[in-house]
């Protein structure tokens, strides 16, 4: 027909939710509108054709006119599919039942769909299809698009709300020669030129508090984390974490600053602190629940898990059922015992404070009890979503703590944390008082959204190799995975 079916550009004046919320002004100026998108539905009367195209912000109707077009235009109307992207100038009129829409001067073809979109009444429901092929979730899937809005709203609010506390961004390394900060395995890599091997980051804590010792004070970071662990509803091998830090801070003032930012992130995605999670209402209002973790524990256990010995909490977890394959030291037997009584009860925004000083290397000891460290995490909707510290900052008691890790890996618990003797020196130059926080981004818009599988929330979710397009694929289908999930 003499069109080219791949143009290099077109020049878009509007967006489809502009010029619905500026309707009655446009038309009386007259205003000549361009937009752009995909075709997403068509009915055809002869020598007239009305369509729906969907851009970034929605839909409008466009009316197309065979007097109007000409024949080589109307043309190529007719042999439009749903799913190809075109171009429309014209202006705007309200069809008899009240329908805004565009008159349509001219049409310039933008791309073909080759491929047929998921069919209208029944849409896009086939979970790995919409993981896989997440453009076409988008396509035609308005929750999920909504979802990813909500994602970038988050984001945005929590910048604003550092840079607004004069916390410096900062980016820091995603290859490391030494992999700290977290318990987790690593993705492990070569540099060919260094000859040396590299690892993923599973966390950028010990990159950011080096920061604090060069005197920034306070930064943040945004970032990728990669933990080489298993998938489940709230477990991806790539995720992203907020962290942040504060000279002359601790666990408490931290706390107060936490509840703060994630109830503004949540107010900036859905326009009130209030969301619903997994059949709960919640309310992200501050002040929230403070309670002890060993309290919890007894609470929900009846025992005093601090005065109890270490064959008491074995047979602790052997009432309870709990495996404890891969278990090792005291630390650990504790904490499976919250996992299993305490953590899938904590629905509303709770802090739990004071941790075993066991699973807790990185924090210094609590002020008032040696017992325990300065340590809380945040749990909302039965998950972790945040954790943070009063830093250590003593190097000897720092260099201790990774000693008693070595002395736990060396028994065979394969993810206690690395030596890392370069901070060791960073902190023997000096580190003020500082208090930390870490909080997992896609949890947070899980919690934002209502969804409660973390890949709704990830764009691009990690999956096992597709038949047909990878050279080695898994007998296993993600299917098989996500009724694990289930």
């Amino acid at each position: 027909m003499g069109f080219d079916p791949y143009p290099y550009a077109y020049d878009v004046t509007h967006h489809a939710q502009d010029i619905l919320d500026g309707f009655d002004g446009l038309v009386a100026n007259e205003t000549v509108v361009s937009v752009a998108g995909r075709m997403m539905a068509r009915r055809s009367h002869g020598k007239s054709t009305f369509v729906h195209v969907q851009d970034k912000s929605g839909r409008i109707q466009v009316y197309f006119k065979l007097d109007i077009l000409g024949e080589k235009n109307y043309e190529l109307v007719k042999r439009l599919d749903l799913g190809d992207l075109i171009g429309v100038t014209g202006t705007l009129f309200e069809t008899r039942t009240g329908e805004k829409t565009i008159q349509a001067k001219s049409i310039t073809f933008l791309a073909k769909s080759l491929r047929p979109l998921p069919e209208k009444w029944h849409g896009l429901k086939d979970v790995e299809i919409r993981y896989r092929q997440r453009y076409l979730d988008l396509i035609v899937n308005e929750d999920t698009r909504k979802v990813f809005r909500a994602r970038a709203a988050i984001v945005s609010a929590i910048r604003r709300f550092l840079d607004g506390r004069d916390f410096l961004e900062v980016d820091t390394p995603i290859l490391q020669p030494i992999y700290g900060g977290a318990f987790a395995t690593p993705f492990t890599t070569h540099h060919e030129a260094l000859d040396m091997t590299l690892y993923l980051r599973i966390s950028n804590e010990l990159y950011l508090k080096r920061l604090i010792v060069g005197g920034m004070e306070r930064v943040y970071e945004i970032a990728r984390d990669f933990r080489n662990e298993g998938i489940d509803r709230s477990h991806n091998p790539e995720f992203s974490m907020l962290e942040f830090y504060q000279a002359y801070a601790d666990y408490n003032e931290m706390m107060e600053v936490t509840e703060e930012l994630v109830s503004e992130a949540i107010k900036a995605a859905t326009g009130s602190y209030q969301t619903a999670f997994g059949g709960h209402s919640l309310d992200f209002t501050p002040p929230w629940d403070r309670v002890r973790y060993f309290d919890a524990i007894q609470k929900a256990t009846g025992v005093d898990i601090l005065g109890a010995d270490d064959a008491a909490l074995r047979a602790l977890c052997d009432r309870l059922k709990i495996d404890l394959e891969g278990k090792v030291g005291r630390g650990q037997l504790v904490d499976a015992i919250f996992s299993e009584t305490v953590e899938p009860n904590l629905i509303k925004p709770t802090f739990l404070t004071d941790f075993p000083r066991e699973i807790s290397p990185l924090a210094k000891k609590h002020r008032d009890d040696d017992r325990v460290v300065e340590r809380f995490e945040v749990f909302v909707g039965g998950m972790e979503l945040a954790n943070a510290f009063s830093e250590q900052n003593d190097p000897a008691a720092q260099e201790a703590a990774f000693d008693d890790q070595a002395e736990l890996r060396t028994a065979g618990d394969a993810e206690a944390q690395v030596k890392d003797h370069d901070y060791i020196r960073a902190l023997e130059t000096g580190m003020p008082p500082t208090g930390g926080v870490g909080i997992g981004i896609d949890r947070l818009v899980m919690l934002a959204t209502g969804m409660e599988n973390i890949r709704e929330v990830i764009l691009f979710p990690q999956l096992r190799h597709e038949d047909g397009l990878a050279d080695t694929a898994d007998a296993e289908t993600d299917e098989e995975v996500m009724a694990e999930d289930a």
